[in-house]
């Protein structure tokens, strides 16, 4: 489709908003009859009729406004993912037109293309960017428009990076918002990410009424360097793939069908048909997503596909679109003729703005859902068991009871477990909120309306509480220790997104059981807490919690704290193991806001003090065994829980003033040396050692070291699997002797 191009100054009669466009193109045929005027109006939040000539053609202008500043923009800085969302702006402009402007992605490399949208419906200038030239200038530098989606970006409602994430951020926002829909887009280069079509089709399952969620699949033959691993599929054989997964309705628009171009393979450029054809596919498109659309906010579970080359209308085509490299700059030819090819006039930009921040109800940083705070059921006071110092309890058993009295109290609370809570001594949240689950059955406590979502992956699980959370509720997910790496990358990325948000959101909280010291029967297999290394490197995020609490009564503190909190990633270690009380509730309480507490103090050693500073629960039991033998060999012993490691940070050691809702207590160096001065000091847990990282950095002990897991083996009892690790009474002594016989 070729017209007149023109390189024309900002002074001209272009909006001011347009300055910084560097080409803008002729009017293209019957203009004047389709685009006279934007055809969502004032009061209007979508266009009237997807049939009407007007809707469609200005549909298209929107489409290729977004194609030039997605182009634009990377072209600016020589970098950047054009490509993906190339071969999607058509559908996306549809659904701007068509009202539904809760947009998600899972795909970070179309953050170009959403960042463009939220410029054109003004999104943007909450954050100062009024023009194109400013658009260009902020993208991909700090405080700007970062290379991958956050939802501290205005406008835009979740983060995006990596592949397989979207759908959790979608389904949650389709169950706390019924009626509104939430279309998101994935690109078949990230379709074959693990659990994607599974964890909608376990959703659907569950809650088979909570439809308003639309995949929305941008296939386009290609991923990042090469051909997607879907590439070969015909038409009929995608659709039979969604309706494997439970899909009723499946819209599929292939702009072969359309293409007058003569273009060869299966997968087509839409912007090299002649003006009638690419109106016919635009058309296509938008009709084809209302369709999806009310398909999906009436009660059938729904996917739309639309079917066009990778990079369609911008500097390349296929996987070479997919990314811009530093020769790729604004002065190459091939992407002046990119852009100059995406030009339009002045008037096409303004019918364009007008269209998106008219459309629904008004620019997305005014009217997405999570740009307000979410109401919350108010909890109050929870009802705690005291449990008595010296008895023995199950520390996730105790926090079960809690659990359930927050569901109890806020009806949207929702915790998910692949592996099920009966299994960590948690059956109580069972008995009292049920498994959601189609077939109803007292004896496993299965009901359609249960509150415990239980899919049997750690993705699924992980992702919808993550979703919830980052959406404004209260959600847990609860896993073993072991397992839980497999859920754990969708935690990471809210945590992050929590940090940059604009609005608090509920703290989202997880409990790993079932530690590698209760699991030596099941093996190594069972045996892998190298995760805790992974929250504690992310302690220094400046939002991130793990949590050790050393029995039942602690626990119940760390949950309620947890709970009560925002915008942080909260992590609760624990057994499933009855195990001693050794602190009241207060001191729990107490423990977890200071981050440590003495848990045993003895005096009149004569060889000195050794300062066993622990984390975890069930370790304790060799620890006061090897206090004992420390007595009884001359020593002072002091034995310090290490709670909340994140609050034995110095501040200067934590990016805690650059989070929301920050976070800037840590325990001062008096109260530090009280509790951790002496002549030696042995760090133990009964996990890695990186969670006790704060108390090595800041220790003034001149001798120190650490006893902590190495790896996991095949043991009758955690005894075994404990020594198998050298973490026993003898060892630490062993340990401690070493350390005072140096100079």
């Amino acid at each position: 489709m070729s017209r007149a191009i023109s390189e024309i100054p900002a002074t001209t009669a272009a909006p001011e908003f347009c300055a910084g466009i560097q080409y803008f193109g002729a009017t293209w045929a019957d203009y004047a009859e389709h685009a006279a005027k934007a055809v969502i109006g004032e009061d209007a939040t979508a266009v009237a009729d997807p049939a009407d000539a007007r809707a469609v053609y200005q549909t298209l202008l929107g489409a290729d406004a977004l194609r030039y500043l997605t182009l634009q923009v990377c072209g600016a800085k020589a970098s950047g993912h054009p490509g993906g969302f190339a071969s999607s702006a058509e559908a996306y402009a549809s659904l701007v037109m068509l009202g539904h402007t809760n947009i998600v992605t899972e795909v970070g490399h179309h953050a170009p293309g959403f960042y463009s949208a939220m410029f054109l419906d003004t999104s943007l200038e909450a954050m100062g960017i009024h023009t194109v030239q400013q658009l260009r200038e902020r993208f991909r530098e700090k405080h700007g428009l970062l290379g991958h989606l956050s939802g501290a970006i205005p406008g835009i409602l979740a983060p995006a990076g990596p592949l397989g994430q979207g759908q959790h951020f979608a389904m949650a926002g389709a169950l706390l918002h019924p009626g509104t829909l939430f279309p998101f887009t994935l690109g078949d280069g990230g379709m074959g990410e693990p659990y994607i079509l599974s964890a909608m089709m376990h959703f659907n399952t569950a809650y088979p009424r909570v439809t308003n969620f639309l995949p929305t699949l941008i296939w386009n033959g290609y991923s990042q360097e090469h051909h997607s691993m879907v590439s070969t599929m015909r038409d009929d054989e995608m659709i039979a793939y969604w309706r494997g997964h439970g899909f009723k309705e499946v819209v599929l628009v292939d702009a072969k069908t359309f293409d007058d171009s003569g273009q060869q393979g299966a997968y087509v450029d839409s912007t090299r048909f002649s003006l009638q054809q690419r109106l016919a596919f635009t058309a296509a498109v938008l009709q084809g997503m209302d369709r999806a659309a009310k398909s999906a906010l009436s009660g059938t579970l729904t996917c739309f596909i639309v079917k066009q080359l990778k990079g369609a209308g911008v500097h390349a085509l296929g996987a070479k679109s997919h990314n811009l490299y530093p020769a790729d700059t604004l002065d190459k030819q091939h992407i002046i003729e990119g852009l100059q090819r995406r030009a339009m006039p002045p008037q096409a930009w303004s019918i364009v703005r007008d269209n998106f921040r008219r459309a629904g109800g008004g620019p997305a940083v005014k009217t997405s859902v999570t740009e307000k705070v979410l109401e919350l059921a108010p909890l109050g006071k929870l009802p705690a068991t005291d449990y008595a110092l010296g008895d023995k309890a199950v520390p996730s058993t105790a926090m079960g009871v809690l659990v359930a009295e927050v569901g109890k109290r806020d009806p949207r609370y929702l915790v998910t477990n692949a592996d099920g809570n009966e299994a960590s001594g948690m059956k109580n949240i069972n008995d009292a909120l049920k498994i959601r689950h189609p077939t109803a059955d007292e004896l496993y406590n299965q009901t359609p309306t249960g509150q415990v979502y239980e899919p049997l992956n750690e993705d699924a699980c992980a992702g919808l509480a993550a979703g919830l959370a980052l959406f404004g509720s209260r959600a847990l997910w609860l896993s073993y220790e072991s397992f839980a790496i497999n859920g754990w990358p969708i935690i990471q990325t809210v945590t992050q997104a929590m940090a940059e948000l604009r609005r608090k959101t509920p703290s989202i909280v997880c409990m790993f059981t079932a530690g590698a010291l209760e699991q030596g029967r099941n093996g190594w297999t069972h045996q892998r807490p190298e995760i805790e290394n992974y929250f504690a490197a992310m302690m220094r995020n400046g939002n991130v919690y793990p949590l050790f609490p050393v029995d039942a009564n602690m626990i119940q503190a760390a949950f309620e704290w947890g709970t009560n909190s925002y915008n942080k990633g909260v992590v609760i270690i624990a057994s499933k193991s009855p195990l001693p009380v050794y602190t009241t509730l207060v001191q729990g309480q107490e423990a977890v806001e200071c981050g440590a507490v003495t848990l045993y103090e003895s005096t009149g050693g004569t060889r000195g003090t050794v300062v066993l500073a622990v984390t975890g629960d069930m370790v304790l039991l060799p620890v006061f065994e090897a206090k004992t033998q420390l007595e009884q060999a001359g020593y002072s012993v002091r034995i310090v829980a290490v709670v909340n490691p994140r609050r034995l940070y110095r501040p200067t050691d934590v990016a805690w003033s650059t989070v929301s809702e920050p976070d800037h207590q840590f325990m001062d160096d008096v109260h530090f040396n009280a509790l951790f001065d002496g002549d030696a000091l042995l760090a133990v847990s009964g996990g890695p050692s990186a969670s006790l990282e704060p108390v090595l950095l800041r220790t003034r002990a001149p001798r120190r070291d650490v006893v902590c897991w190495q790896r996991g083996e095949t043991t009758a009892t955690p005894t075994e699997i404990m020594a198998f690790n050298g973490i026993t009474a003898e060892g630490m002594l062993a340990r401690v002797q070493g350390l005072m016989g140096r100079s």
